[in-house]
């Protein structure tokens, strides 16, 4: 028996104890009709979570499928169209709380239509309830969730076999279906499972025990949800923090916000920004209730830096010790959340902490058949199909696998058109290092060729790479940092070249090969020499473009703007980068 909660006299100590409650997140998962809704709402009730107005609304609705008063799927089928057609086609959110936890429940839609709303659901939960119809067995969309379950990285499996009121009550039954579904689980690698039967229907083992299946001794199925472990949504035990917001209220304060995605952070940690590698300390851990000592995972907290270091949204806090990997060339599972199938080499914004970036998906392994669990090849991926893919990214991500961490190994990948998400990643492994190692192995092993025998890398080569043709562009000193970073944010090839940089002997051979090298060369400068400009004429010709001097903020952000939209005229079709496996 679990023994009762603590008792609190006082307000301030039961407000104290309610806050340190720990949250559960767990979302259903099953096939349709298998009586998701109804068991959560006969939980909502059971557990006296439900408003009575609630209550009373459900039993005036013209709606009701059930043979009793109450019909509990209404309490969470909220939609019209789910009422009258009795399925869950939204996820729907409900929260709830016991005397021992916290909760957050996404009834997720059990249609094979709407696999994608039940990935979404899932996304956040750190329990799968999975509901088995005790008249049918394991169905194919059973099979589904769990796998994407699985493949969520979700770490417990709670397997509700309903409705063993239909079938007597038989403990037969319910062992033969644990059995099946244990089977199911072992392929998936899924470790912790806990079967209950129960019938949402007339309440057996969901919040009270049931006196109808005495041959069952385990947990209630609340029972169950008020004790699993709470595992975290990362094992990394470094440093990851990415920047969201730089805070500035004036020239005495600088702090990097952002959400605790890996370790705990201590005031005096060292700690290096990615990508421009630079260390420094945490110089204090600021909230909006005031200095912390140290900030834990998900906890959301400004750092200030011992050093005045340049960082902006979209990098990265990291322990210089453990960094996490750098790579613009990854392998991911990826769930098509779209109506418009998944399309190689087309140009997608991906959002990966706070960083977002243009990528395409280059090449698709396989897809998965969650019916049988096999590999299918294909070259496209349609609406809630799962697949391994290649992606490349204009910039690199700062990334973790999903299997350490769902915080730093997930992405969504958006429509640049529609705005509308069109895929869920999590990455699997780096390939940039793979493509470097198949590269030098298919050049040795061209038919055993000399340096001499091979065939130089072209310039055409190198702007099929970058994505963008050279260019030289002549602009003042005070826009050269926001220019040079906000090309570089598009995925430019780009350098700035200064004043102190053209008193060199060797500019104007550094300039070619820049120029051969498919760069964007900003060359900043309040004056340029006659001969300096003959020279970056001769290898520009008549692309050198040249901006003219700024003064005022307003003039400065369109003068940004002009040489965006001008770097932007440079692109060309992004082709396939080299592969060694290709060759």
């Amino acid at each position: 028996m679990l023994t009762a909660p603590v008792r609190t006299d006082g307000f301030e100590p039961f407000l104290q104890q309610d806050m340190e409650k720990g949250l559960l997140r767990f979302t259903t998962a099953g096939s349709v009709d298998d009586g998701k809704s109804t068991l959560i709402g006969r939980l909502l009730h059971d557990a006296k979570a439900i408003y009575e107005d609630q209550l009373a609304s459900v039993k005036k609705s013209r709606i009701n499928r059930s043979t009793g008063p109450i019909d509990f799927s209404l309490l969470t089928d909220g939609l019209r169209a789910e009422r009258e057609q009795g399925i869950t086609i939204d996820v729907a959110y409900r929260h709830f709380a016991t005397a021992r936890r916290k909760f957050i429940i996404a009834d997720t839609p059990g249609h094979e239509q709407y696999t994608r709303n039940m990935a979404t659901g899932a996304s956040t939960a750190s329990l799968a309830l999975v509901l088995v119809d005790a008249t049918k067995g394991l169905l194919p969309q059973t099979r589904r969730h769990s796998y994407i379950a699985s493949l969520l990285g979700i770490p417990n499996l709670l397997v509700a076999i309903n409705k063993m009121d239909l079938v007597g009550y038989q403990e037969e039954v319910f062992v033969r279906l644990q059995n099946d579904f244990l089977g199911l689980a072992d392929q998936l690698k899924i470790t912790a499972v806990r079967s209950v039967p129960v019938s949402a229907l007339a309440g057996d083992n969901v919040v009270d025990r049931s006196r109808n299946m005495p041959w069952y001794s385990g947990p209630t199925l609340l029972e169950h949800l008020e004790t699993v472990p709470i595992q975290p949504a990362s094992s990394i035990t470094a440093i990851r923090l990415p920047v969201q917001y730089v805070i500035r209220p004036d020239a005495a304060f600088r702090g990097f916000a952002g959400q605790v995605s890996g370790g705990t952070i201590r005031s005096g940690d060292a700690v290096m920004a990615l990508p421009s590698r630079q260390t420094t300390r945490v110089q204090s851990i600021v909230t909006f209730d005031g200095e912390l000592d140290s900030a834990v995972l998900s906890q959301a907290v400004t750092l200030k830096l011992e050093d005045e270091i340049d960082i902006s949204r979209g990098d990265m806090l990291v322990s210089p010790e453990a960094p996490p990997t750098v790579s613009s060339h990854f392998s991911s599972m990826v769930v098509w959340l779209n109506e418009l199938p998944l399309q190689l080499d087309r140009t997608y914004l991906l959002k990966h902490t706070t960083r977002q970036v243009k990528a395409t998906v280059t090449r698709i392994h396989y897809r998965v058949d969650v019916n049988t669990l096999s590999h299918e090849s294909t070259q496209e991926l349609a609406m809630n199909g799962i697949a391994s893919v290649e992606l490349e990214t204009s910039s690199p991500l700062f990334f973790d696998s999903y299997a350490l961490s769902r915080l730093t190994g997930s992405f969504i990948l958006v429509d640049p058109v529609s705005n509308a998400t069109v895929g869920a990643g999590m990455i699997q492994k780096d390939l940039s290092r793979h493509l470097v190692e198949a590269t030098v192995s298919a050049t040795v092993n061209v038919t055993g060729a000399s340096d001499a025998d091979l065939q130089e890398v072209t310039s055409q080569e190198r702007i099929a790479r970058n994505g963008h043709r050279p260019a030289i562009l002549l602009i003042p000193i005070s826009v050269a940092g926001a220019a040079e970073r906000a090309l570089f944010e598009s995925g430019f090839q780009t350098m700035v070249l200064r004043e102190n940089d053209l008193s060199s002997a060797a500019f104007a051979s550094f300039l070619t090969s820049l120029w051969a090298s498919a760069f964007v060369v900003l060359v900043a400068a309040t004056k340029v020499p006659t001969e300096m400009r003959r020279a970056l004429e001769a290898v520009a010709g008549n692309s050198l473009v040249e901006f003219a001097d700024v003064a005022l903020n307003l003039e400065r952000d369109e003068m940004l703007k002009q040489i965006l939209s001008h770097a932007e005229s440079l692109r060309v079709s992004q082709a396939t980068s080299f592969r060694g496996e290709d060759h």
